[in-house]
């Protein structure tokens, strides 16, 4: 790691220690893994989380390469002769890369332009001395540049070629850009129009709100960005930045004019508009749009990274019998029952709805409840696609004629068909049909989302807002963190997990992931996850890297069910001994009122540890096999439906959110269609974003405030009506 580099991430991040920093990128460097970073070295950071070590390493990474292009931008100009100790100092001394590429501009090697061939034809001198602004003699000195064999033939050529070469080299003007990009940016506006023939090509209306549309382009907020862009692509909108550029003109005039007078002024006046709108404004407007797409697109990315995370960390419903209701219409509902483990134990296939006919969907109810009494059903899963609605209607009244008490929850079953055509999903299930794969995935999608969701292209999950607009590079990394997150801190079962959920551990692959499997199927369980360095190759770092975020339930070593890495173990023991506990003990009331009582800071220094490693050490022998999601809200259950006809405004509710945008939240409470509750309606204090109040999986209480039957809307609050 170069210092000068660790030196631009020290000022960037001025809140860090920069031993801090210097630790994170240290460890780094060894291999260690973000997760493992923020577990295992508190003592060495400091305690920084996942984020703060992740911004590091962002950091450092921009900075990294702002430092190779500033290098190559020095090469390149030094190879052509042209650098100074001017121009050196400024591009050493440049802290944004758009500053550097403004000051290499004028030395890019480019097409021959209007202003090449005039400085090829000898004009350059010409051009130079109008700018000293000579007081007469114009015509004169120009036809002394007149030369037939390099087509400049009279005065006016040898002023046209002039006012070329100026117009590029104010056009190429870092300083120019830079003062009219700030000013651009601080006085400019946002305009769209729809095109002459763009309605036809919008005959739902998605974009009505944009065709004329006049915003600051300070206020511009990332949805509105995004859905220009997708109007505009799809040739419905037209867009435009529009700046009033007296004050532009005035500053072009100051900085080259001044109050200088004179025969030149007038050229020089004409070549620094012409500079204007043919270079500079035109640039400034596409670094604009990409500026403010960038900023949408990791705004997006950010919301579909914090929805997934928070989709994958609800709350599991552990032990119970779960049924996996996959609706349909014509070809059918499909059932799949998991036991309390998740494993598959009996499918179905009934036709409660149209088209079937008559003697089927009256049949399809007494199936349904053998099928439940058979199997002991506890829980009911509910795709929410195609005939979600009707099937919910359809479980809820078969659901009445039961004793026992047996509740439903609808599941988001958005890319169910992706995993259940995939490889995976035909590896797991080769002789069930994709819709009865479908209907398994919807039930564990309730036992365990985490350990269900993990087998998806989590781009496929709909739980964010303009995902298929976004650079789909940037989003892949972003999902894969967020996975690699969720999935580290909840830990997996070394036993039960899947391949694609021990892929994402910290320090394992895809083929160590595989290997440790196929070890376990040959082997059978771990008992102890030492054998784990038995699997072909898992080599000492991965290892160490690994074990940390496995569990083994009930193996020979009950640390081996808790977060504590083994190279705490021998510390672990010895703080037992101190308390006098053993190991069969950790998890008991016992345990937890021995454990509080200790002076933390005295016995880290007896067992040679450090205070954060020593309080997750007890916090580990206090809640064995702990799980984080056991701390989330728990899915809305249900036993009744509601129509969208039996909404009135008004109406109490409880709801599930489904997704969180820019803009609001939409909640499923019940009904069809889920409903919005505008951002201005999530709370009373002002904010920026619908994910600083709500997230993905939240159980809301709403009010109705609106429902349009036409066109299938619900507008909800969170504001309580009566209250004022």
């Amino acid at each position: 790691m170069e210092e000068r580099i660790v030196k631009i991430v020290e000022n960037q991040l001025a809140e860090l220690r920069p031993k801090q920093i210097h630790a994170v990128l240290e460890l780094l460097g060894e291999g260690d893994t973000v997760p493992f970073i923020a577990r295992y070295r508190k003592e060495r950071t400091g305690s920084l989380d996942e984020v703060q070590i992740r911004e590091i390493q962002t950091s450092y990474n921009k900075a990294e390469s702002l430092e190779k292009r500033r290098d190559d931008v020095l090469k390149l100009i030094t190879e052509q002769g042209k650098m100074t100790p001017a121009l050196e100092k400024q591009i050493k001394t440049a802290d944004k890369l758009q500053t550097i590429e403004d000051l290499y501009l004028p030395y890019k090697q480019k097409r021959r332009t209007k202003a090449t061939i005039a400085k090829e034809r000898g004009l350059e001198p010409f051009a130079f001395w109008l700018m000293t602004f000579p007081k007469d003699g114009l015509v004169e000195k120009a036809k002394t540049f007149i030369d037939p064999e390099k087509q400049v033939e009279s005065p006016e050529d040898v002023l046209a070629g002039a006012h070329e070469i100026l117009a590029e080299a104010f056009g190429n003007s870092a300083g120019f850009r830079d003062w009219i990009r700030n000013y651009t940016r601080r006085n400019g506006r946002f305009e769209a129009k729809v095109k002459p023939k763009g309605k036809e090509k919008d005959e739902q209306g998605v974009y009505q709100l944009y065709y004329d549309f006049d915003e600051a382009l300070t206020n511009m907020v990332s949805h509105r960005v995004l859905a220009i862009n997708r109007g505009e692509k799809e040739g419905v909108l037209k867009t435009q930045i529009k700046v009033e550029d007296g004050a532009i003109m005035r500053y072009l005039h100051f900085r080259i004019i001044g109050s200088h007078e004179g025969p030149a002024v007038t050229y020089l006046q004409a070549a620094y508009e012409d500079a204007y709108k043919r270079f500079i404004a035109p640039a400034i407007e596409r670094e604009i749009r990409n500026e403010l797409s960038e900023a949408a697109n990791t705004q997006a990315i950010n919301v579909f990274g914090e929805n997934l995370y928070h989709l994958l960390m609800q709350a599991p419903i552990k032990g119970k019998v779960v049924l996996g209701f996959d609706p349909a219409y014509r070809t059918g509902c499909k059932l799949a029952i998991m036991d309390p483990n998740g494993k598959f134990l009996a499918k179905k296939v009934i036709y409660p709805h149209k088209p079937a006919s008559s003697e089927k969907r009256q049949a399809a109810a007494g199936e349904f409840k053998a099928f439940l009494e058979d199997y002991g059903v506890e829980m009911i899963a509910i795709g929410n696609g195609t005939a979600s609605r009707e099937s919910e209607e359809f479980v809820s009244s078969v659901l009445k004629t039961i004793d026992r008490k047996i509740y439903y929850v609808i599941v988001n079953e958005a890319g169910a068909s992706v995993y259940s055509a995939s490889k995976a999903a035909r590896e797991a299930f080769p002789e069930l049909h994709v819709e009865e794969r479908s209907a398994i995935s919807i039930g564990r999608r309730l036992q365990d989302p985490l350990a269900e969701l993990i087998k998806i292209d989590p781009k496929a999950v709909g739980v964010g807002q303009y995902q298929h607009d976004v650079p789909q590079k940037e989003l892949t990394q972003q999902l894969d963190t967020v996975i690699e997150t969720a999935v580290n801190q909840v830990g997996v079962n070394l036993n039960t997990a899947s391949p694609q959920l021990l892929e994402h551990i910290s320090g394992l692959t895809k083929t160590t992931a595989q290997n440790i499997v196929a070890w376990r199927d040959e082997n059978g369980s771990y008992e102890a996850c030492n054998q784990l360095k038995k699997v072909p190759r898992l080599g000492p770092k991965a290892y160490e890297q690994s074990v940390g975020f496995l569990r083994i339930v009930q193996g020979k070593n009950a640390l081996d069910n808790t977060d504590i890495h083994p190279e705490s173990y021998k510390a672990a023991k010895q703080l037992l001994a101190k308390v006098g506990l053993k190991l069969d003990q950790i998890g008991t009331q016992q345990a937890v009122t021995a454990l509080k009582q200790l002076d933390l800071k005295a016995t880290a220094a007896e067992l040679g540890i450090g205070v954060e490693t020593l309080q997750d050490i007890v916090a580990g022998l206090e809640k064995p096999g702990r799980d984080l999601r056991d701390e989330m809200p728990a899915p809305l259950l249900r036993s009744d439906v509601l129509t969208l006809e039996d909404l009135k405004a008004g109406m109490k509710l409880q709801g599930t959110v489904r997704n969180v945008v820019d803009f609001g939240a939409f909640v499923d409470i019940g009904v069809k269609q889920d409903g919005l509750v505008h951002v201005s309606k999530l709370t009373k204090k002002f904010i920026k974003n619908a994910s600083d109040i709500v997230a993905v999986g939240d159980v809301v209480t709403v009010w109705v405030e609106s429902v349009d039957l036409n066109r299938h809307r619900i507008q909800l609050t969170m504001l309580d009506p009566n209250e004022g």
